[in-house]
């Protein structure tokens, strides 16, 4: 999550947020928060529909999970503990999901996989029916049925 939508979730201003993480930089490191590039924040322009006129000064960080958690240490009003709470209820939930997810795509590629087999399968069948209406339409190999009648001289 970016640190201006932190910081609205907090009630707190986004530069109080960022000077409260500047002063335990030591608790973020790279893989907790980073700080968004030229290009990144351009595309983030772009995506939001954000005026480029205004607003952020520099540009803006970016929280993990584990940043989000650390941010708790750091703010201590009892709105940052409720919004922490709720921002690791939230992952847990999207972890749960994606396992949801996860198995049910295996269990469908497992009966596409079954599936697969099953048409080879019925494919076998299927020609072998064909080799043997083929047989069956060839002239001389059915014997006439039936009376005949001699043949006169």
């Amino acid at each position: 999550m970016l640190d201006r939508d932190l910081a609205e979730l907090y009630t707190v201003t986004t530069g109080n947020l960022n000077k409260a993480v500047s002063r335990n930089m030591k608790r973020f490191p790279g893989d907790f928060m980073f700080q968004l590039n030229n290009d990144e924040f351009k595309n983030l322009i772009i995506q939001i529909g954000t005026s480029k006129w205004g607003g952020t000064r520099k540009l803006p960080y970016a929280f993990t999970e584990q940043g989000m958690a650390m941010l708790s240490g750091i703010l201590k009003s009892d709105r940052a503990i409720e919004v922490n709470i709720q921002i690791m209820r939230i992952f847990i939930r999207i972890r749960q999901m994606l396992l949801d997810n996860t198995e049910l795509r295996l269990a469908i590629e497992k009966l596409e996989r079954k599936t697969e087999n099953h048409t080879q399968n019925i494919e076998v069948v299927f020609r072998y029916l064909d080799e043997l209406m083929e047989k069956t339409e060839k002239p001389g190999l059915r014997k006439e049925i039936g009376y005949k009648s001699p043949k006169k001289k």
